[in-house]
């Protein structure tokens, strides 16, 4: 996997917005805090374009992330927030260009498309994190400490052990830390952006307001792509709002990962969470333990 140039204070970072359109003031606090981070966010007017549900059309908002992304200037794209539209960029982006450099991308949510794009097909390191909604709250919002860990140092973070991880499943495993929202995993299948990791990998799960049925739904899929048989272990979020009056998220984890041949953790505060955000390095070597514990240790620098 490349990696990208570690950040340093000073640089620019471009902020885009490819998927749902946004609250003007949540955009200003949030490019405050990317100031206060020591950074230069910059970004042009289009970034604040609207197209029904949309931040402006497929076209503008492909354009800004590949021009972003060729800009020598810009040391690292970051993102307003998720919603609904980035998969809509992929057809617009040349792979092949993508390829010929290496940025920092940090993102989650609906811009899961985005990162399975960078990672699996690009074959660069991203990063699983905060956006400019997360960035808003200040440091109620996101984990400075992984943050700047992962993005500005070139060694590896080390351990994650947040409070409230549950163990689902004992053991320890190893491999390539991949993945993110299971709703945006699930559709790229059948398509020429699919989700397709190597065999040993360590899948990151991660959703929100989705009804138990519909995680079983999304969960048996997952399995019957043979997603899961080529996983060493799980790591899932804390899948906020996906709980009834009848089951949980979690119940239905520990159902359909009852022969699952690895560890499964529940409960890491990346992605969506009422916590501060963790970042999570894809594309980079990573062990999950359960004893005496439960933990996550990023094994490689994400960038350099």
């Amino acid at each position: 996997m490349k990696r990208p140039r570690a950040l340093r204070p000073g640089d620019r970072v471009a902020v885009l917005a490819p998927a749902s359109s946004f609250d003007r003031s949540v955009f200003d606090q949030g490019i405050i805090e990317l100031r206060t981070l020591g950074f230069e966010p910059v970004f042009d007017e289009s970034v604040f374009e609207r197209s029904s549900y949309l931040a402006g059309s497929p076209q503008k908002r492909a354009k800004a992330f590949r021009t972003a992304w060729k800009d020598p200037s810009i040391a690292g794209l970051f993102t307003v927030r998720g919603g609904y539209g980035s998969a809509q960029l992929l057809p617009l982006l040349d792979i092949a260009e993508l390829r010929c450099f290496q940025k920092a991308f940090l993102g989650s949510s609906d811009l899961t498309a985005l990162l399975i794009c960078l990672t699996n097909h690009c074959e660069t390191v991203s990063f699983h994190g905060p956006m400019l909604v997360n960035f808003a709250k200040q440091i109620s919002g996101y984990d400075r400490s992984s943050l700047l860990g992962c993005l500005s140092v070139p060694k590896p973070l080390g351990e994650l052990a947040p409070d409230g991880v549950e163990v689902l499943k004992a053991g320890e495993a190893s491999g390539m830390l991949l993945g993110g929202t299971l709703t945006q995993l699930l559709a790229s299948l059948a398509t020429p952006y699919a989700f397709s990791p190597p065999d040993g990998y360590i899948l990151l799960l991660d959703d929100i307001n989705e009804r138990p049925y519909r995680i079983d739904r999304m969960l048996t899929q997952i399995q019957q792509a043979g997603l899961l048989r080529l996983a060493s272990a799980v790591v899932c979020t804390e899948f906020l709002g996906c709980d009834d009056e009848e089951q949980t998220a979690k119940s239905i984890l520990l159902k359909i990962l009852s022969d699952f041949n690895g560890p499964v953790l529940f409960g890491f505060p990346s992605g969506h969470t009422n916590r501060p955000m963790l970042t999570l390095p894809l594309g980079v070597r990573v062990t999950v333990i359960s004893t005496p514990y439960p933990r996550l240790i990023v094994e490689e620098a994400a960038v350099e």
